[in-house]
């Protein structure tokens, strides 16, 4: 504990230079500007202590700019006029991109996902902001229940729910005669009860 005591500003410099360093490896954009800012707080309170004020000032500017980032992507997190629910076809030659880009990580959090291109009963929609893809989500009809094949968010956007751009948006699965949309059962951290679904068994459950 003396040890500590004689070495608290030694750590608390250090760790605040580690938090930064980390925060630059987080892809999920939210994620990083969070551990960035709480990274810049600590140095600024090390540099006054020890004196360098520069480094107070640049901290200073970058937690305003973080701060800054912070409150315009939590603002976004549910606006429709930022984030679209784009349908394409089933076999479309970048919902086929995206899949394969990021086969890998859906297959770590999916490993049972069955997607057949050529299924005339799926449906796919992509979820855009502008022109970068934030997630997919594909269905399969039976009768008129949409059946979630998959619900998956890109690394950069994983603290966003894309999936709720295609359900808050009821009218567009609607048009395609759905009366209800049923999910996996044991989905890992599921959202649905944010927008409207009902746990039934395993599942959830939302109708339209």
């Amino acid at each position: 504990m003396a040890w500590l005591g004689d070495h608290w500003l030694d750590i608390l410099g250090w760790g605040g230079s580690a938090l930064l360093v980390f925060s630059l490896l987080q892809a999920r954009v939210l994620r990083f500007r969070t551990l960035n800012l709480l990274a810049c707080l600590i140095l600024i309170v090390f540099n006054a202590l020890i004196g360098v004020w520069p480094m107070v000032g640049m901290n200073a500017v970058l937690s305003v700019i973080n701060v800054w980032f912070i409150v315009q992507l939590v603002g976004q997190r549910h606006d429709e006029a930022v984030f679209e629910a784009v349908e394409v076809g089933t076999a479309d030659e970048y919902l086929r991109h995206v899949l394969r880009i990021h086969g890998a990580d859906i297959l770590r959090f999916q490993p049972d996902l069955v997607w057949d291109p050529g299924d005339e009963a799926g449906h796919a929609f992509v979820v855009m902001k502008g022109d970068e893809t934030v997630g997919v989500v594909l269905l399969r009809a039976e009768d008129r229940v949409a059946r979630v094949l998959l619900d998956y968010v890109t690394p950069r956007f994983r603290d966003f729910s894309p999936g709720e751009f295609v359900w808050r948006r009821s009218g567009l699965l609607r048009d395609h005669g759905f009366t209800r949309v049923v999910t996996p059962p044991g989905m890992v951290g599921a959202y649905y009860d944010r927008l409207g679904f009902r746990p039934e068994g395993g599942s959830w459950v939302l109708e339209l």
